[in-house]
C-alpha cells in the first residue's frame, strides 16, 4: 500500500489540501472543529506530514538548533531537558549540538546551511563572536542563561545580580564578617554579574572581601574542592564561603567532609543554581534557585517572536531568583 498523502486526508475530511496543511500546523485561520476533523482523518489514514514538503511550501524547516556544552554539569542537563520540552510544545523540531569542554566552539558555518529556522545558545562566553555572526547573517538567535555585551542580541537569563545580592545580605544578617568566595570565570556573564553584585553589598555593609579569601576557577567540582582547602588554610580563614554555582559548592562540601570540617557548624557554604543534588540529604545546600522551566519558556517565546519578526530590537529578559534555605548556612562559630 502506498503511504497516505495530504490529498487523501483532504478527501476524507472534506476540505482542501491547503486547509489540511494549515490545520496540521494549528493555523488559527482554520477553525478548531475543522482542525480536529483533519487530525482525525490523518490518524485514520496513518498520514505523517512531510517536513521536506512543509519546508518547500513555507520556506521554513520547523527545526531549531540547541547548542550546549558542559553536559557533565547537572545544570545544563536540566536546562536542556526544559528547553527541549518547551521547543517541542511550541511545535519546533530540535537539533541538539554539543560542544566539548576542551574542544573548538561551534562554527557559524555549521548553523548557516539553511537546516534550522533559529538557534538557542546556552554556554556563550562574553567574548564569543558567534551570536553576532549568526544575527548578521539573518539567522534568529537567542542566548539562554548567559549574555554578551551587545544590545542587539536577544537574551533570557536569571537575575544573577539579584542572586548575588541575596547571598551577601544573608551572610551579613547571619553575622558573618570573615567572608570568602569561590568565584566563576570572568569571561562569563553569570560569573561576572554574581561576583560584582556580591561584592557591592558586602562593601555597602562595611565588609572587605580580602584577596586572601578569594579563589576563582571554572564552574567545576574540582575547582570547588581545591579552592575550599586553600581558603581554610589561610591565616584567617573565612567563616562563610559563597560559591559561584552549585557544582563548585558540591566540590567544597566534599572537601569539607574529607577534612573533618563540619558544615555549617565550622563554616557556611552557599551555592547558586539549585541543581537536583543540592536538595539531597547528603548535601542540603543553601543556594539561589534559578527557575529553569520559566527561563526555557521565555527563551522559546523570544525565539519564536524573532523568527516571525526579524527586525525586532534586541530584548533581554531576566527571570527572578530566590534563596532556598537548607542546611549549609548558620551564624559564624564562636
Amino acid at each position: 500500500m502506498r503511504p497516505a498523502t495530504s490529498h487523501d486526508v483532504a478527501r476524507l475530511a472534506g476540505v482542501s489540501q491547503p486547509t489540511v496543511s494549515r490545520a496540521l500546523r494549528d493555523d488559527p485561520r482554520v477553525s478548531q472543529r475543522t482542525r480536529e476533523r483533519v487530525r482525525e482523518a490523518a490518524a485514520a489514514l496513518g498520514y505523517v506530514a512531510s517536513r521536506r514538503g512543509r519546508s518547500l511550501s513555507t520556506r521554513t524547516t520547523g527545526q531549531v538548533a540547541l547548542v550546549t556544552g558542559q553536559l557533565a554539569n547537572p545544570f545544563y542537563s536540566e536546562a536542556t531537558k526544559h528547553l527541549h520540552a518547551a521547543l517541542t510544545a511550541a511545535g519546533h523540531g530540535v537539533e541538539l549540538l554539543t560542544e566539548l569542554p576542551d574542544g573548538p566552539p561551534i562554527a557559524a558555518e555549521r548553523l548557516l546551511d539553511g537546516a534550522v529556522d533559529g538557534v538557542i545558545l546556552t554556554t556563550t562566553a562574553l567574548d564569543s563572536r558567534l551570536p553576532r555572526q549568526l544575527a548578521a547573517r539573518g539567522l534568529p538567535v537567542v542566548l539562554f542563561n548567559r549574555a554578551v555585551d551587545d544590545d542587539a542580541i536577544d537574551v533570557c537569563e536569571s537575575d544573577n545580580a539579584a542572586g548575588g545580592r541575596l547571598v551577601a545580605r544573608t551572610l551579613l544578617e547571619l553575622g558573618h564578617r570573615e567572608i570568602g568566595a569561590i568565584f566563576g570565570p570572568l569571561d562569563t556573564s553569570t560569573g561576572r554579574d554574581r561576583e560584582l553584585a556580591f561584592r557591592a553589598v558586602l562593601a555597602d555593609g562595611g565588609v572587605a572581601l580580602a584577596d586572601t579569601r578569594i579563589r576563582r576557577g571554572p564552574f567545576a567540582h574540582a575547582a570547588g574542592h581545591r579552592a575550599f582547602g586553600e581558603l581554610l588554610a589561610v591565616a584567617r580563614p573565612p567563616s562563610a564561603i559563597f560559591c559561584a554555582n552549585d557544582v563548585i559548592a558540591l566540590g567544597a562540601l566534599n572537601a569539607a567532609a574529607g577534612s573533618g570540617i563540619a558544615v555549617p557548624r565550622d563554616v557556611t557554604v552557599v551555592g547558586f543554581d539549585d541543581i537536583a543534588p543540592a536538595a539531597w540529604e547528603l548535601c542540603r545546600l543553601t543556594t539561589v534557585r534559578q527557575d529553569l522551566a520559566a527561563m526555557a519558556s521565555a527563551t522559546v517565546r523570544l525565539l519564536g517572536e524573532r523568527i516571525a519578526a526579524p527586525d525586532l530590537p534586541g530584548r533581554r529578559e531576566r527571570i527572578p531568583v530566590r534563596l532556598v534555605r537548607r542546611g549549609s548556612h548558620a551564624a559564624p562559630p564562636r
